[in-house]
């Protein structure tokens, strides 16, 4: 066989980067917008790799697009070829710099407590890397399409996906301290049956671990309900009624007085899910470490304030 027929045969550099940002993505659209191309032109790029390869590289699912077992051992190369570029682009001695887009979605308060300051120190070392939050509590995505990381309340049930165990936090029972000058303050779990809850909007709340108050204190009737844990922190120290919170975030202020400690400390688990390809990603890899580390200090300071009442 001559070079210049074997070389017809290979596929494409480039044509294999695009693939990496389509494992990476799900969607063809995510990764033209990542790589500044038009939806047209990765789906021409797929095509040809695919005829270049003899074989289909991705396959479509509810969510989104998945690699093939040929499209992995595609996306191994193509990340041979990632590296490679980083190498002769990168300036010599220095260490490399991070970019691109890596896109999660958090519950509001990891996104605000944990998320939020290790992302802005890994972004002090590597100015160029972006990272969009979508918070929401949910359960974990069986098809996770556009999404290089979750992080869920509780252990997940997921498939095709990475995860594992982050941390944990508390929840406890609060009322501001006007709401309690003018209502009394419960010191019996009956005698705070007596006052309306502010919590998660019931009929949406879409996470099992969360459901301590029904099982807790089922006779507790709704004030205020919503689906973003900073209203219900707002609501209670509006005077709304007894608040179900985060106790990282109901210490923060002092106007919020948490009540029936003993009886009311549910202990909950975050935990991180990955698209396998995602981890792959330098820029991923590194978010991941980043919280990892952010939520171990999290965990670590709440053990030492428990130690301390």
């Amino acid at each position: 066989m001559s070079f210049e027929s074997a070389s017809a045969s290979l596929p494409n550099p480039d044509d294999l980067l695009i693939l990496l940002a389509v494992a990476r993505t799900g969607r063809f659209t995510t990764a033209a917008d990542s790589l500044g191309v038009n939806h047209t032109t990765v789906s021409r790029r797929i095509t040809a790799l695919e005829k270049a390869l003899d074989g289909r590289v991705l396959s479509r699912t509810i969510g989104g697009w998945e690699l093939t077992e040929l499209g992995k051992r595609a996306f191994n190369a193509a990340e041979n070829v990632e590296s490679a570029i980083a190498i002769l682009n990168g300036p010599t001695g220095e260490p490399h710099q991070l970019s691109g887009v890596v896109r999660m979605s958090a519950t509001d308060g990891f996104s605000a407590y944990i998320a939020a300051p290790a992302i802005a120190g890994l972004q002090r070392t590597h100015p160029s890397l972006r990272v969009e939050i979508v918070t929401v509590t949910r359960r974990a995505l069986q098809h996770r399409s556009g999404l290089d990381i979750e992080v869920v309340v509780g252990e997940p049930q997921t498939h095709r996906a990475e995860s594992f165990r982050l941390g944990y936090y508390l929840l406890g029972m609060y009322a501001s301290r006007d709401y309690l000058a003018e209502h009394g303050t419960p010191t019996t779990v009956a005698e705070l049956t007596q006052h309306p809850l502010v919590y998660f909007v019931d009929a949406m709340l879409l996470v099992d671990d969360l459901d301590a108050p029904r099982r807790l204190v089922p006779s507790m009737q709704a004030s205020i309900s919503s689906t973003n844990v900073f209203v219900h922190v707002e609501a209670t120290r509006a005077g709304a009624g007894i608040g179900f919170l985060p106790c990282f975030m109901g210490d923060q202020h002092p106007d919020l007085v948490r009540l029936l400690p003993e009886q009311f400390q549910e202990r909950l688990q975050y935990w991180m899910v990955l698209r396998q390809e995602s981890l792959h990603q330098p820029a991923v890899a590194a978010v991941v470490t980043a919280l990892r580390a952010q939520t171990s200090a999290f965990t670590a300071a709440l053990l030492g304030a428990a130690s301390s009442d």
